[in-house]
């Protein structure tokens, strides 16, 4: 008889009970990176104490309780409809029209389960992504994802001031004026010292996207049509290499590496704790489908806007499609467009930069809060500022490589996604990380299904970035066919394991505490992580892929050196 052994405890700070406790509940003490982290949640709608253990069952307690707690959610995803994000949409129209809406559909439970593994990360354990990684897997891991997120984030922050520049200069304004102006605002915002103004600026953007409304109309769309090509996959003109590309470029704009650094610090940030989980899922799925929404409507847009014009199949960028829509609906369709680009260019700046200042925060032990001013926290927003500064000022050269910028964004990408959420599934499934929150069994095959996906998605990518005269369809099919076979493996190996381990009788002397009121203990009182079958694979399999992508990475910056 196996037993598992008992592990001490620190009885819990009053101050981070989240719920009401009862006579034979222990309680603990919850792990916080930061003290800023302890305290009343201050959203941009509402306050909640920080001793709130009142029930809420009537509806209209519920949503004042939703509106203070809304907001990680909401950002993360529209954020992540920035720059890059309304150019894919807008080519993905103008070239194939609506028949490529069906793949957005497809993103929302994608999107869904990877952040709402997130929320429980953050609400649970109290710590950001990147130091989680680092205490279960070692620093290696750690500082790689870092380094990854930093150099992915800093070029895609570069086409976040691309976007600025493009969108403004529609209103005759010039990037030396557009630019710097940008720059300061996202500084001035963020360094204010005060989460719930930082958390008001960014709904001031959130809302702004809903600007595509009256420009949807603008474009006259057809209803029917919409609604078939969401539900009824298809492509058209058929399927060819350039239209698999885009479709990869869909998955990989929706659905980014960034979102996880950032979502779970957010919610450490803004004080959310086990018993407002619910409200914090509510707010991460409304979240998506917004994000999905607004995509649609700019695919719909540039579908029905430039359908039988000259404009339609040539695309070129979000520029010149704003200059289209003047011609095609008229000027205000235009500055429409143009603002819409301008506002996700802001608020995916914004949330890029912050993802990358909580994750060296993480690492290096900076008091990284939006709650601390930067005379409190100067380090966390020297790296804000640095980021902001160095992306815009790439912008503002005279003739700089940005057309090389976007192709080492989409092959940076396809590096750090897979390894992001392997890491995401392994800390999900961690015992002495999340206890009674960890995985269920059916939520753990979903998303080994999407993660699966995602690699394969994002070695297509890497594969066309160095090889782009490869037959991707053939790449593709190729693919899938090994990707199923690896998966039916993968699902054998984990069901044999699980015979084995049935058989096995644990005795759990650890003692019984509210699921309300579990939180991860100090990261010094955790065990060694077991080294499991799957956690083996799992890892084994992530060096194997990073010595392929590094290797094909290579052989693209010669090529570039070498042009």
């Amino acid at each position: 008889m196996a037993t598992r052994p008992t592990r001490p405890r620190r009885a819990r700070n009053a101050s981070a009970t989240p719920s009401a406790p009862t006579a034979a509940a222990p309680s603990r003490e919850r792990f916080v990176l930061d003290s800023a982290h302890v305290g009343d949640i201050q959203g941009a709608f509402g306050t909640i104490r920080e001793h709130d253990v009142e029930g809420r069952r009537s509806i209209r307690a519920r949503l004042v309780a939703l509106l203070a707690i809304i907001g990680p959610g909401l950002i993360v995803m529209v954020g992540d409809n920035d720059a890059g994000g309304v150019s894919t949409y807008a080519q993905a129209g103008q070239s194939y029209g609506t028949s490529l809406l069906w793949v957005l559909l497809l993103l929302i439970p994608v999107l869904i389960v990877n952040q709402e593994m997130v929320v429980r990360l953050g609400a649970v354990t109290g710590v950001g992504h990147a130091r989680l990684i680092a205490e279960r897997f070692g620093r290696f891991w750690a500082w790689f994802s870092v380094i990854d997120l930093f150099v992915l984030n800093f070029l895609t922050i570069v086409t976040e001031f691309i976007g600025v520049n493009f969108a403004l200069s529609f209103f005759g304004v010039s990037k030396y004026i557009s630019v710097p102006i940008a720059a300061v605002l996202l500084v001035a915002i963020t360094a204010s010292g005060s989460f719930r103004t930082w958390e008001r600026a960014m709904f001031v953007f959130v809302f702004a996207n809903f600007l595509v409304v009256p420009l949807f109309f603008l474009a006259h769309p057809q209803a029917g049509q919409i609604a078939q090509d969401f539900v009824v996959p298809g492509i058209r003109g058929g399927i060819s290499s350039t239209s698999v590309l885009l479709i990869i470029a869909i998955v990989g704009t929706t659905v980014a590496p960034w979102q996880l650094f950032f979502q779970q610090s957010n919610v450490i940030d803004k004080r959310i704790t086990p018993r407002w989980i619910n409200y914090e899922r509510l707010d991460t799925t409304l979240g998506a489908f917004i994000v999905v929404v607004g995509a649609a409507a700019l695919i719909a847009i540039c579908a029905f806007a430039f359908r039988g014009t000259g404009y339609f199949g040539h695309f070129q960028n979000a520029g010149a499609t704003a200059a289209g829509l003047t011609h095609t609906l008229g000027s205000p369709a235009g500055a429409f467009f143009a603002i819409v680009l301008l506002n996700a260019s802001l608020i995916g700046a914004a949330a890029l930069t912050l993802a990358t200042s909580y994750a060296f925060g993480d690492l290096t032990g900076t008091r990284g809060s939006l709650h601390r001013s930067m005379r409190e926290a100067p380090g966390f927003y020297l790296i804000f500022g640095l980021l902001i500064s160095g992306a815009a000022g790439i912008v503002l050269i005279p003739h700089a490589p940005l057309g090389i910028i976007t192709t080492a964004v989409q092959a940076l990408a396809g590096v750090l996604l897979p390894s992001a959420t392997v890491f995401l599934l392994l800390l999900c499934n961690d015992r002495d990380v999340l206890g009674p929150w960890r995985n269920a069994t059916w939520l753990n095959a979903i998303a080994c299904v999407i993660i699966s996906v995602l690699v394969l998605l994002s070695l297509i990518l890497m594969a066309t970035t160095v090889f782009p005269t490869i037959n991707v369809t053939r790449f593709a099919l190729i693919g899938a066919g090994v990707l199923a076979v690896g998966l039916l493996g993968f699902g054998a190996t984990l069901a044999r394991a699980r015979r084995v381990a049935a058989g096995v009788t644990v005795i759990d002397t650890e003692p019984q505490i509210p699921k309300s009121q579990w939180t991860m203990p100090p990261l010094a009182l955790l065990e060694r992580p077991r080294a499991t079958r799957a956690r083996s694979i799992a890892l084994g399999s992530m060096w194997t892929y990073l010595v392929l992508s590094a290797a094909l990475l290579i052989v693209k910056a010669a090529e570039l050196a070498g042009a």
